[in-house]
Formats: C-alpha cells, structure tokens, sequence
C-alpha cells in the first residue's frame, strides 16, 4: 500500500525560510529605531505599491476591512445611500457598508469566473432607478480580474465610481485597450489585504489603498488618522487605520518576489489541470478568459476552486486522505442572518447560492512539489472513480 502523503491548504514557513536573515534584520532594525506606526517604512512601501500598480497614489491602512471603510468615508457614503457589490464574497466588502449605515444591494456573478457578472449588474441598476447608488464595488474574487471593461463602461455611464475590491487580486492584471492594466488600479479606487494567506502576506493585518486622485489621496491619508492633518486639529471624523512599520518592512521584502509567487501558482494550476483531464475528471475548473495580449498575470490563483458534486462527501473523503482543502464561502452574504433586514430570500441570487453550495479550494501555493499536487488529483479522483 501506498503511504499516505499529506499536503496543507498552506504552508507559509516555506515562504518564510528563504527570507528568514533579511526580515529578522529589518525587524531589528524596527525594533531599534522604535517607529512602530506609519514612517519611512510606510511611505516607502505606499511609493513601491503605487510604481508597482499603476496607480496614481497608494495609502497604507491597517488592514484590506479598513481600507475599503476609509474609501467609503472618503466618499461620504452614510444613510440613505446604496451600494452595490456581490454576494458571493468574503464578508468584509459588504460588512464596510452596513458600519456606515448605507443600505446594501447585491448583484449577482457570473458562473465561471464566480465574480459580479456586468449583465447582472446592469439589470440591478435599472431596478434600482432613482436609488441614490455612490458606489459598486467588484470584487476580483480568488485572483482573477472581473470583466472590468464592462463593468467600468456601466459605471460610467451613470457616474458612479467604482471601488476595487483587490483584497485577493495584488498583481493580477485586466487587458484593457491597448496594454494590461493592474487589478485595484483600473476604478476610481481599489484596495489590498496583506492578511498573511495572500499572495503578498505581511506578519498580522495590513492593508493598501489606491485611487486616481490627489484630493481624495489626501482626504484618505487624513481620515486614516482620527481626522488630522496637523496634530490635535480635527476638521473631521476618521478612523485608527494606520499601518505598522513592521509590516510594511516586511511587505517591502516580499515584494519584489510577488509575481514569481504567483507565476508558480499559475504553475501548479496548469498541473492541475492537465492531471484533472488525464483522470477524467470535469469538475468546471475555473477556467481563464482574459488571456489576451498583455495581460501575464491574468490569474494570480490566491485560491484553486473546482466545483464539486457531492461537496460534503469529498470534503470528508480529502480530509481522510490527508489533503488540505477550505469552502469560501458556504452562505451567501444576502442569506447571512445579520444582512435579514435587506429583505433578501433564498433563490435570490441563484449563481452565488450555487456556488456556495459547490465550490471547493484545494492546495495551490507555491512551494507545492509535483508529488504533492498529484495527491491531490489522486484523493480527487478515488473519490469520483470509486
């Protein structure tokens, strides 16, 4: 018999160990200079981030949930205004909202590539005529960029700014006319997380904001702070949503490593699918459709998901085997019971329930070896097979 081979979801001390000298320096670095909170760190890294995306202005915030807040507030969003994003997300994108008291309205996605779906989006939009809308924020969901020419053009076409939520997606690229464009850098605004199980992952939270404007830059630079600009003079409310300089330090280490990650990743996807065909298996793999010119890292893969018959009995078979796996999400954010208010049922939003119901993610990071993603089709495909 074949001995068992585990394989974790993830396993960030392989990430780690290559890096260990240089961030253990910085970190004593930090550590002696005692600037703990914003500095030079953080303006440093706003400045890479910004170079690295495209983007006009970058903003360092204490975490990816408080980034899209300080936009939001930037915005003035508040009582009596909507806005529109999908269901089928991690909490926080809509959970930003309802703090500010702005009612919540959810589009549903698209079935391949599990984000907001432009044609929904535009059927929201006319049944919500007249609504006072201030934003719609798409959220490029697992690494892959939504359909963003499309969705820009509809915005656009009412004036409504669009939000970025680019929590998974730092790096991914969107082919736009003429050259590739960054995911979070092609709205009004966008926003990361640096959780630690992103592509880019500091030591704890952190996030990053980018926008276009210099004014809004400002105004968000000055909100992420309680409201000041000059010490102890407060011309508005803000919030504590500054970044530490330690995991700005450690950010500014791994980035210039970001898109050889997530090339590796693309590297395992491929392996996945091509041993997935070769057992024949067709579980909808996510599939890939902006690959036209320009755009390399169309996919950064911060999660694998395939579609699975059967979910529950598989999730029970791989942890059997040893194979690390995660559901996101497993209940829609319009059928989670602090969102009852909204009025929504099941049935709603039949895409979105769909694949909470389906989806699985399998291992996918980067130090994956070929043995352990052959595993994982192994333990896939005894399921299905037997």
């Amino acid at each position: 018999m074949v001995p068992q081979m585990h394989v974790p979801l993830l396993d960030l001390k392989l990430q780690y160990e290559p890096l260990r000298e240089q961030i253990r320096a910085k970190i004593d670095e930090i550590a002696t200079s005692q600037q703990f909170i914003l500095g030079p760190e953080v303006e440093s890294l706003e400045r890479e981030v910004a170079a690295y995306t495209g983007a006009g202005h970058a903003i360092g915030a204490s975490s990816g949930t408080d980034a899209e807040l300080a936009i939001l507030m930037a915005l003035g969003v508040g009582p009596g205004d909507a806005v529109i994003t999908t269901p089928y997300t991690f909490f926080a994108t809509a959970g930003g909202i309802a703090r500010l008291g702005a009612r919540i309205i959810f589009a549903d996605i698209d079935p391949v590539t599990f984000n907001l779906s432009p044609t929904r989006l535009r059927e929201c939009l006319a049944a919500h005529e007249g609504e006072k809308i201030k934003a719609i924020i798409p959220v490029h969901l697992f690494g892959l960029s939504c359909q963003m020419d499309e969705i820009r053009a509809i915005a656009a076409e009412r004036g409504i700014p669009v939000i970025e939520d680019a929590a998974q997606a730092l790096g991914a690229e969107y082919p736009g006319p003429g050259r590739a464009e960054k995911c979070g850098a092609m709205g009004e605004f966008g926003f990361y997380s640096f959780f630690p199980s992103k592509n880019l992952g500091a030591f704890g939270d952190g996030g990053m904001i980018v926008c276009r404007d210099a004014a809004m830059a400002q105004r968000i630079r000055i909100l992420r702070n309680h409201g000041m600009e000059q010490r102890y003079l407060h011309h508005t409310v803000g919030g504590n949503f500054r970044l530490d300089a330690l995991q700005a330090a450690i950010l500014r280490i791994k980035l210039p490593h970001l898109d050889r990650w997530s090339a590796m990743r693309r590297a395992n996807a491929a392996i996945y699918r091509e041993e997935f065909a070769r057992a024949g298996l067709d579980l909808a793999l996510p599939t890939e459709p902006f690959t036209k010119s320009g755009a390399v890292n169309h996919h950064i893969y911060n999660q694998f998901i395939i579609r699975a018959p059967r979910r529950d009995e598989l999730l029970r078979h791989l942890a059997g085997a040893g194979i690390g796996h995660a559901v996101y999400y497993p209940i829609p954010l319009h059928l989670q019971e602090c969102f009852a208010s909204l009025g929504y049922k099941i049935g709603d939003f039949p895409e979105s329930e769909r694949a909470a119901l389906e989806t699985v993610a399998l291992p996918i990071f980067p130090e994956l070896t070929p043995a352990q993603l052959h595993a994982v089709v192994t333990a896939v495909a005894a399921f299905y097979q037997r």
